[in-house]
């Protein structure tokens, strides 16, 4: 259920996943063209107790089918995202891979598009993917820490055990390091996986120093 905010220019969902929250700006539209707000502190905060602090921005275009992740980073300190789509359309995925959660191993998605300006927040910990609905999509997304290749992993977009929504019609294209990355079982077994306990603390320490 989305909630406004008091200024009712943002309304917040939280995903099933817990630390995921969907963000529907306000749009503005007239004679010369549309205005909106994908990313506002005030909002975040209010939906997630934290704000988040800017390390990196990232922009990518994709090709219509192009999968990217599942990514996600060692806690601590993972990567925030807080993500939209400024051109075409794209359906992101949310994995819980934290071991211990109790929606361990379940997704969930949200479309985005550069119509209605819907922005999604991935705490720390959490699996992101995507899929490209249409040529030259662009991502664009707000990184709470800068990235860092050694503590970067994946899991296999394509794990059965996962059952990610890709759209059966459209022809995927992947890189050659997501197809090689493991099942998230085989992930577990690797004890690359961050543990919910650490997540939630992390959480935490984030709150209480007012990031």
């Amino acid at each position: 259920m989305l909630t406004p905010l008091s200024s009712a220019i943002v309304q917040i969902r939280e995903l099933t996943i817990a630390g995921a929250y969907e963000f529907v700006p306000r749009t503005f539209g007239d004679n010369r063209g549309m205005f909106a707000s994908p990313y506002q502190e005030q909002a975040l905060l209010e939906a997630t107790g934290r704000t988040m602090r800017v390390a990196q921005s990232n922009h990518s275009i994709s090709a219509k089918g192009t999968i990217r992740g599942v990514h996600f980073a060692d806690v601590p300190p993972s990567q925030a995202k807080y993500i939209y789509c400024p051109r075409g359309s794209l359906l992101d995925v949310v994995v819980d891979i934290r071991v211990g959660s109790p929606t361990y191993g379940q997704w969930d998605a949200v479309r985005l598009d550069s119509t209605e300006c819907r922005a999604l927040f991935v705490s720390e910990g959490l699996g992101h993917s995507f899929v490209a609905l249409e040529d030259d999509t662009v991502m664009s997304y707000l990184c709470g820490e800068a990235y860092n290749p050694s503590a970067e992993h994946g899991v296999n977009p394509l794990d059965p055990a996962l059952g990610l929504p890709w759209p059966a019609d459209l022809e995927q294209v992947l890189s050659e390091k997501d197809l090689a990355a493991p099942t998230l079982a085989e992930a577990e077994a690797a004890d690359i996986l961050p543990r919910y306990e650490d997540c939630l603390a992390y959480y935490e320490k984030l709150r209480a120093n007012g990031v």
